[in-house]
């Protein structure tokens, strides 16, 4: 056999073994174990949230002082409850430990479901492998927050939308009761799915029973404190607004600075304007939705098909959610993974941009949290240059997800295309 021969052969090989599904399970499982010990040992702490803060409020309701989202007011939404207090099953000492075991089931659970029963496509071979890829270059913020919960919860239903859009409403129902984001995809799943009212329907039922129960274990009002904890937030350092003050005080100015607030746990902005950019970002958040939904609605009524429809307007709601917003913390970047499987899944081809610019935010990401994001406390000038190309790079996004809903609906389909 020729050289070029022996490298065609060896090329062949290595193509095959990438696209059996033993390879992409044991890859899974290497970014799991290298992620989780990255976790639990690197520098910058990872995993404060978790193990300061979470395992402190499901003590404190295990030994029934304080029920987080039941007798006081809560920053989360009450089933954020759910997985904090499941961590706490093997004792304190191993609540890390547990955190990460949680996450790595119910992100299998994902990869299952995206993988499938049948033959495997090089489609979804394609989004199971740029999620793994996904993964490694966000680092350990991908399982560090309860934004590692709702991710799989988020794919698993987008991935269903489309032949079991009831399955896929309760999961994303779920998913939004536990951390609030996938409130928009189900949005998406409303306007671009033909079973509309079924997931409406399902998703009010399930809502009524969750409050339901939080009314019976006394919380009150407390069970919607969360829409008042999160109006109350500032300008935290890595909401995109922020940027113009963060290159302030690159400038040398003596009038805006970074600030802790102990009430919310966050790193603040606190300057002229700060506080007037905060609550301007509630009113720019709805405004960017009410756009994006009217792009979807648009493309609906001229009979474009859902596999056209569906990726690019939850990944634009997704954008504008992380654009339009006042916190901005890393692991928002964990979102795109959803509708972006979900474009691959559809129209790899397609989806090929914002695949690479969702990967491209992940990798600055990683570098700014955890290890050196003290830097960006200082506001360093190199660390605030990857912040704000980060968030032009959200920009970009959101500019493609806008032009691919404009152009689905730009003339009437008369055959849907099939998923």
């Amino acid at each position: 056999m020729t050289e070029v021969g022996e490298r065609v052969a060896s090329a062949s090989v290595i193509r095959n073994m990438l696209a059996g599904r033993r390879s992409l399970w044991c890859a899974f499982v290497l970014v799991h174990l290298v992620l989780s010990w990255v976790n639990l040992t690197a520098p910058g702490y990872p995993l404060g949230d978790v193990t300061a803060v979470y395992r402190v409020w499901a003590e404190n309701a295990a030994e029934g002082w304080v029920r987080m989202g039941i007798d006081v007011p809560w920053v989360y939404p009450i089933l954020a409850f759910a997985p904090m207090a499941a961590a706490l099953a093997l004792g304190p000492e191993l609540y890390a430990v547990t955190w990460l075991a949680i996450v790595a089931v119910l992100d299998a659970i994902a990869f299952g479901a995206l993988l499938g029963r049948a033959g495997l496509s090089r489609r979804r071979r394609l989004a199971a492998w740029w999620w793994l890829g996904f993964l490694a270059l966000l680092g350990p913020i991908a399982f560090g927050r309860i934004d590692a919960i709702t991710v799989p919860l988020a794919i698993t239903g987008l991935l269903w939308a489309a032949g079991r859009p009831r399955v896929a409403a309760v999961l994303l129902t779920i998913g939004a009761w536990v951390k609030v984001w996938p409130a928009a995809l189900f949005v998406a799943l409303v306007i671009a799915s033909r079973q509309r009212v079924d997931a409406l329907t399902v998703a009010a039922a399930l809502s009524a029973g969750i409050l339901g129960v939080s009314l019976l274990a006394g919380s009150g009002l407390n069970a919607l404190g969360f829409v008042a904890e999160q109006t109350g937030r500032g300008l935290q350092i890595e909401a995109p607004l922020a940027v113009a003050w963060l290159w302030q005080i690159v400038g040398g100015s003596e009038t805006v600075e970074i600030e802790y607030s102990r009430d919310i746990l966050t790193f603040q902005i606190e300057g002229p304007g700060a506080e007037a950019a905060a609550a301007l970002t509630t009113p720019l958040m709805a405004a960017g939705v009410l756009a994006v939904v009217l792009l979807g609605l648009r493309a609906v009524r001229r009979g474009a098909a859902f596999g056209r429809i569906m990726p690019p307007l939850a990944l634009s709601l997704i954008v504008v959610l992380m654009l339009a917003n006042k916190v901005g913390s890393p692991q928002f970047a964990t979102w795109l993974a959803a509708p972006v499987i979900l474009g691959l899944v559809y129209r790899p081809a397609r989806f090929a941009v914002p695949a690479a610019i969702a990967a491209a935010v992940a990798l600055f990401t990683h570098i700014i949290y955890p290890y050196w994001y003290g830097w960006l406390l200082v506001a360093n000038p190199a660390f605030v240059f990857l912040l704000t190309v980060k968030v032009g790079l959200l920009a970009a996004l959101l500019v493609w997800g806008i032009a691919a809903l404009w152009q689905a609906g730009r003339r009437r389909e008369t055959a849907p295309a099939a998923a």
